[in-house]
């Protein structure tokens, strides 16, 4: 039977049937075990700039001088941000209505990837600087936003991670005795032809 529109067939085992595959919960939580599987680390910099606003207070003669302040001396600052970005699945999403079993097969919908970044402080470089420390750290959550969203936007990436995932998943999977692995975007409920 091909697998379903949008799956990807693993390969078969050529051990015989088990004689009792083990319940939909017990693999559910066998897989989440795993709890979150990084499938691709990345090693990223970036070079960011930052330049923050005078953020209002509400009492006139504080608002003006904090403007003349920033008008006078603006506070910016320039870095190369190094991190680590963990590209990987969230298992713990998991649960019953993400798999099908259906005799030595399995259909299993993975969960959305997610992209977890890490900063490395030790190897950031700051070009030019005269923030504050919760200025310095603003600048730092920008770099992390940027890195996560460029690596959540890259369609390659993607692909890499979830076939990394799904090659790791099909091992447990075919050693938990089913005979048959397939990745879909979403499970049919049962009897759905």
């Amino acid at each position: 039977m091909p697998p379903p529109s949008g799956g990807r067939a693993s390969p078969v085992s050529h051990r015989p049937a088990a004689s009792t595959l083990p319940p939909t919960p017990l693999v559910v939580d066998r897989i989440r075990e795993v709890a979150r599987l990084e499938t691709l680390d990345l090693q990223v910099y970036k070079k960011i700039s930052y330049a923050p606003e005078p953020a209002p207070t509400g009492a006139l003669w504080s608002d003006v001088l904090a403007w003349a302040k920033s008008s006078l001396f603006p506070s910016h600052g320039r870095a190369i941000v190094f991190g680590t970005v963990h590209l990987g699945l969230d298992l713990s999403k998991l649960d019953a209505r993400r798999l099908s079993i259906q005799g030595g097969r399995i259909e299993v919908a993975l969960p959305p990837m997610h992209a977890q970044v890490e900063l490395r402080p030790g190897e950031t470089e700051i070009i030019s600087s005269n923030l504050d420390s919760a200025q310095t750290a603003q600048l730092l959550e920008l770099a992390k936003t940027a890195f996560e969203r460029e690596v959540m936007a890259d369609p390659a990436l993607q692909a890499k991670a979830r076939g990394s995932a799904e090659r790791a998943l099909t091992g447990l999977l075919l050693s938990l005795g089913f005979r048959e692995v397939v990745f879909v975007d979403a499970v049919r409920p049962p009897g759905a032809g």
